[in-house]
């Protein structure tokens, strides 16, 4: 059966040297995509645009798209970033106080590209159903993971960056997650493990065990990952 990935945030890909050449989720697609699958990359920054046709090149099923993935509207957006996060640009966003936090004492400057609502984008390219999601938009994560239409679009695995939530985002989005028939299976597809995973299951365990994850930091999650059942991949 045909499999569907979506990257939120693609980034360079694996041809980022500041990442050791590594992303996860470009990893899990490489390693799962067959000739009958297809794959949706979206990353704003028009600077990594390039990289990722690199990155993507023997995989002619691999959708790169130039959009500002959002939560409001499809207007033009503008992004915030520093050259001090050259040649990547790993916290360039939406969001200007997010660039400011990890580089306070630096230029910051901006450009604009065509934004898409995260349920337009779904609908015009991707289809209802989506087999891995990856969510990783440095600043707005839990705005957009929030605004998916999760009874249109049928998401089997939520890959989303939480090292940007602070905790009541947390608590919010696991709430949301559970009530929309996810459970909480540890850390994602990130290579670095700064992602929550929650597939489309009903474990009770994971469930209860889920509501106090905005209580546990980054660097605890780890431990508090072996109480979980895992299931399969």
């Amino acid at each position: 059966m045909k499999k569907i990935f979506v990257h939120l945030g693609g980034g360079a890909g694996d041809l980022d040297p500041r990442s050791n050449y590594r992303c996860g989720f470009t990893e899990l697609i490489k390693k799962k995509i067959t000739t009958e699958d297809e794959a949706f990359v979206v990353e704003a920054n028009p600077k990594n645009i390039s990289k990722l046709r690199e990155c993507y090149k023997n995989f002619k099923n691999v959708n790169i798209f130039n959009y500002a993935i959002n939560y409001d509207n499809s207007n033009l957006c503008e992004f915030f970033f520093t050259q001090d996060d050259a040649p990547h640009y790993h916290v360039c966003s939406i969001d200007i106080n997010h660039v400011k936090k990890y580089y306070p004492n630096s230029v910051i400057e901006s450009f604009k590209v065509k934004g898409l609502n995260i349920n337009e984008f779904f609908s015009k390219y991707v289809g209802e159903k989506i087999d891995y999601l990856s969510v990783d938009l440095e600043g707005i994560d839990y705005e957009v993971m929030m605004k998916i239409d999760l009874l249109k679009f049928q998401i089997v695995n939520i890959s989303i960056e939480h090292i940007h939530l602070n905790k009541s985002q947390k608590k919010n989005m696991v709430s949301h997650l559970n009530k929309n028939g996810y459970s909480y299976f540890g850390n994602g597809y990130d290579h670095k493990n700064f992602d929550y995973l929650f597939k489309k299951e009903k474990i009770i365990w994971n469930r209860f065990l889920s509501n106090f994850l905005w209580l546990v930091s980054h660097k605890k999650v780890k431990y508090f990952n072996k109480f979980f059942f895992k299931g399969s991949e």
